[in-house]
């Protein structure tokens, strides 16, 4: 149970009457905060508002749905990171599938008892918990992180992946124009980056102490390095590979949040390009497969370009998770950039998807 001291609160939006009153009584009768909402719109508006611990809503209702809500709260940074449970009355695959690409953290079929219900809440509170408190920014603390971000993502032990790796005084982390295939997090030992002018001239761009995650900006770019980084003294790095370093973004909005303010080492305005960053180059390389599609098989650019395509065919071509692609294709449809019936896509705004790639 817990006390008022440190009541949590909870979200409901749901438009039946009876279900919502029913509901909001045994989440109150177990002490937590409740606010209700009924519906989709009512309830973005207090989610932006009171910023609650968890947010439990209805998939079918007037308005906005279910999807449409976690659709928008997903795309404020204010509210992205709030665990999510949706609440419906049909239980097909479909349906699941749809919330959690999505990025829904749970989901509850009509008619729950209360043991379930409050167990789930339970669950997913003390899982964002435990991924909110602060690691220490060491070997061991990375680890922990890892091991919670693999529990809450549902990706296997990432810990396990992650490697060591030890260099010399003056030897090369990575060069200059070459791709990003890791994350890096110096455990020990101090780094520096630099570019080099035509005469050979060296401009240090950034000292690295221990602590420090490196070369994170180009492989969220997707963009070759535009620096060298060596050691300054014999020095260790864990290695994170590629893949793991971008399921960390793809998939818990909380895990994503955290693992941002870890590599922006808390600095506000840091932050808040990461989180640009993390979302536009997601959707720089989306773009740049449909534009790369259309300039293969279609000469008249001004006209719409279709085509039947797999999302796993464009995730493959974009180097991101087939949920993510199916996320971004839905901004991109909800800005009118595209139209998608079943399998086939059609480009609308070729010139606008060019222009998102620079």
């Amino acid at each position: 149970m817990i006390n008022n001291l440190e009541a949590k609160t909870i979200l409901l939006i749901e438009d039946n009457p009876m279900m919502r009153e029913n509901t909001a009584e045994i989440l109150e009768l177990a002490n937590y905060r409740i606010l209700t909402a009924e519906n989709g719109k009512e309830g973005v508006q207090k989610a932006i508002q009171s910023r609650p611990d968890l947010i439990i809503c209805d998939i079918m209702m007037p308005e906005l749905d279910g999807y449409g809500v976690l659709h928008l709260l997903g795309k404020d940074e204010k509210t992205a990171s709030i665990p999510f449970i949706f609440l419906t009355a049909r239980a097909e695959k479909n349906d699941y599938r749809k919330g959690m690409v999505l990025g829904a953290d749970d989901y509850l079929t009509k008619p729950y008892d209360d043991v379930e219900l409050l167990s789930a809440v339970e669950t997913r509170l003390s899982k964002n918990d435990r991924i909110k408190r602060n690691f220490e920014r060491s070997s061991e603390g990375i680890d922990d992180f890892l091991v919670e971000a693999s529990s809450l993502n549902g990706m296997g032990n990432l810990c396990a992946n992650k490697r060591v790796k030890t260099l010399k005084k003056k030897e090369m982390l990575y060069s200059e124009g070459t791709y990003p295939a890791s994350l890096y997090f110096l455990q020990k030992g101090k780094i520096k980056e630099f570019r080099s002018n035509d005469q050979g001239k060296e401009y240090i761009t950034n000292l690295y102490k221990e602590g420090d995650f490196v070369g994170y900006l180009d492989l969220l770019q997707a963009d070759s390095y535009q620096q060298s980084a060596v050691c300054l003294e014999p020095s260790e790095v864990a290695v994170i590979p590629k893949d793991d370093f971008l399921k960390l973004f793809q998939g818990s909005r909380a895990v994503a949040s955290k693992f941002i303010r870890m590599l922006s080492d808390n600095v506000r305005d840091r932050e808040e390009k990461l989180l640009h960053l993390a979302y536009n180059s997601v959707r720089k390389r989306v773009a740049e497969s449909l534009v790369a599609l259309a300039n293969r098989y279609h000469e008249d650019k001004s006209k719409p370009f279709s085509m039947a395509i797999s999302r796993e065919d464009i995730a493959s071509m974009s180097g991101t998770a087939t949920e993510t692609v199916i996320r971004m294709l839905s901004d991109f449809k909800e800005e009118l950039l595209i139209e998608m019936r079943g399998s086939t896509i059609t480009v609308l705004e070729y010139d606008k998807l060019l222009r998102m790639r620079n």
